[in-house]
């Protein structure tokens, strides 16, 4: 039960613009469960990462062959050129500020109240950038300053209650691309993110005592947020072509307040 239900939790929060990291927090501490194992969180990490794969597996061959493509040629001779270049750009700044300030930012994990001051950041961010946005552009817009403006934004999701694609489709929409647009560079941003992720977490798992779950745990929450992550991609996208973002900043805003008064009610 454990497995099944956080899997399915990892895969619905993180693509949707509410942070997985954060529910990864608040779950286990709402329903007095402990905090996922290393080995655990890593598993739901690479089961997302399996999602997003799965989803755009076009795309990212698309991207690849037109990364090797422009590096060949010296040159960015296509849309797919740039916007291959502009996920590596924009990967840059959340893997460099992350792996040089690991200590900080993990402070602010297995805190409930930050995660909700947090969510309370992440429904203002969504809620400027929907006001704000000009929604004009597709993905053929992409440029390594638009690039690097969103990886900045991503650096921001580290903290846990910051919602990753709440960020960057906020940075995305707020430098004028459409809303499914932006969700789209957003979901294939997150794919060098999370494997990097993944690799440096199972590195540390390797260092350290065994995990006390099964191999049959680990399996069922992969399996878990593998499904419920392709499922929350495609309902999103579907969802973004017409819908606006404020569903999401209710939800967060909700969420957060409610944490704060559940917070005041058991005194900490």
């Amino acid at each position: 039960m454990y497995a099944l239900f956080l899997g399915i939790v990892q895969g619905a929060t993180e693509f949707a613009p509410i942070s997985s990291s954060g529910h990864l927090v608040l779950v286990p501490w709402l329903l007095r469960w402990p905090q996922p194992e290393l080995v655990f969180d890593t598993t739901l990490h690479l089961g997302t990462l399996a999602a997003v794969l799965a989803f755009f597996w076009r795309d990212c061959l698309k991207l690849l062959v037109a990364w090797w493509e422009s590096g060949r040629r010296r040159r960015l001779h296509s849309s797919e050129a740039r916007i291959a270049w502009g996920i590596l750009v924009g990967t840059i700044p959340a893997a460099l500020l992350g792996y040089l300030f690991e200590d900080f930012f993990a402070a602010f994990f297995g805190s409930p109240l930050w995660v909700a001051v947090f969510l309370l950041i992440t429904g203002m961010i969504l809620a400027l950038s929907e006001r704000l946005g000009r929604r004009e552009h597709g993905l053929e817009a992409m440029t390594w300053t638009r690039a690097l403006c969103i990886g900045l934004a991503q650096v921001m999701a580290i903290l846990p209650g910051i919602s990753r694609s709440g960020v960057t489709i906020g940075a995305g929409l707020a430098l004028g691309f459409k809303r499914d647009a932006a969700a789209r560079f957003s979901f294939l941003l997150s794919i060098p993110i999370i494997l990097g992720s993944g690799i440096f977490k199972l590195l540390d798992f390797l260092k350290a005592e065994n995990a006390s779950l099964s191999a049959s745990n680990l399996l069922v929450g992969f399996t878990a947020a593998a499904i419920s992550g392709y499922l929350c991609i495609k309902l999103l996208l579907s969802f973004l072509q017409r819908g606006r973002l404020y569903a999401f900043v209710v939800y967060c805003w909700a969420a957060g307040l409610s944490i704060l008064l559940l917070l005041l009610l058991r005194g900490g």
